[in-house]
């Protein structure tokens, strides 16, 4: 079966997929145990590495629409799936920690529903939502985690 077609993701995407929430859910959950001299450094590498995995999201949308066929309708609205993302974790990082955390989280979420579509209209992989959805789980909760831990432990 082509890749395209199957409905299972590749255990390695899978793996590091995977691998890749170990930040998410470190930063987190080292707000609410991380002595509070360390706290804000903790959240500073979180939302840093949040959009740089923002910005490799996009990147993915960038190359579906190379692969795209020249005169495809769907190529502008992966073009601009691929710019949007960053932009946000750019946004992010210049606002203060405590209102870059919730663009953050929105991103990631909005980002899914983006993934979502492209799904829909053939130009990912049948497979992507199956690995996109638990992961984006993770990673919202972990924001939302980390947001929470920014509102009441300071």
């Amino acid at each position: 079966m082509h890749p395209f077609g199957a409905t299972r993701p590749p255990r390695l995407a899978l793996g590091l997929g995977l691998a890749g929430l170990i930040p998410f859910v470190t930063g987190a959950l080292g707000l609410w145990l991380t002595p509070e001299a360390w706290r804000d450094r903790v959240l500073e590498e979180l939302l840093a590495y949040a959009a740089i995995i923002l910005a490799f999201m996009g990147a993915i949308h960038w190359g579906l629409a190379m692969r795209a066929e020249e005169n495809s309708d769907k190529a502008p609205v992966q073009l601009g799936l691929s710019v949007i993302p960053p932009l946000l974790g750019w946004v992010a990082l210049a606002l203060p920690n405590v209102l870059g955390l919730p663009v953050i989280l929105v991103a990631f979420a909005a980002l899914y529903f983006a993934d979502i579509w492209a799904v829909n209209h053939g130009v990912a992989p049948v497979w992507y939502p199956a690995l996109r959805k638990p992961l984006t789980i993770i990673v919202v909760c972990s924001l939302l985690v980390a947001w929470l831990a920014t509102l009441v432990v300071g």
